[in-house]
């Protein structure tokens, strides 16, 4: 019986192993929510929509939904995962987080097992801990970004 199974183990490999990509064929194997590679082509503001509005889909509602949070990381960062402020480095990411709290804020509204970069320069880290935040706290001015320019 052991046999058995061992074999069809090994078959089922052997059949499934043509369609996975060769190692090293993409950069990573990503993993957890909102785990999405960037298309050929498609510009880091364009992967960083997509990724907040799967932060949204997953973890909203929040007020005033996809079109809100896509704006307010439009305003801070210009849809730039890797932006800072100027001189200082003090706010950083796409939702130009305070750098001294993202450790903590990653830590609250993040879960090991989903495997998420712990970077703030992240989009999709970024993004999650963002849309996580303001729907725990249940206003974007609440959890720290004015909706100014982005209520409409």
């Amino acid at each position: 019986m052991r046999a058995r199974i061992v074999a069809v183990l090994v078959a089922a490999v052997v059949a499934v192993g043509p369609f996975l990509p060769a190692p090293g064929a993409d950069a990573h194997w990503l993993s957890g929510p909102c785990a999405f590679t960037r298309h050929a082509g498609e510009s880091i503001q364009h992967l960083s929509v997509r990724e907040i509005m799967c932060a949204v889909g997953r973890f909203g509602p929040v007020p005033g939904g996809p079109h809100r949070a896509i704006c307010i990381a439009r305003r801070e960062s210009g849809l730039i995962p890797t932006a800072a402020s100027r001189p200082t480095g003090m706010y950083v990411g796409l939702y130009q987080h305070l750098a001294a709290a993202w450790p903590h804020r990653f830590a609250e509204y993040t879960s090991p097992a989903w495997r998420l970069p712990s970077s703030p320069f992240s989009a999709r880290s970024n993004a999650i801990v963002t849309i996580r935040m303001v729907a725990a706290m249940g206003r974007w001015r609440t959890a720290g970004w004015p909706s100014h320019g982005c209520m409409g």
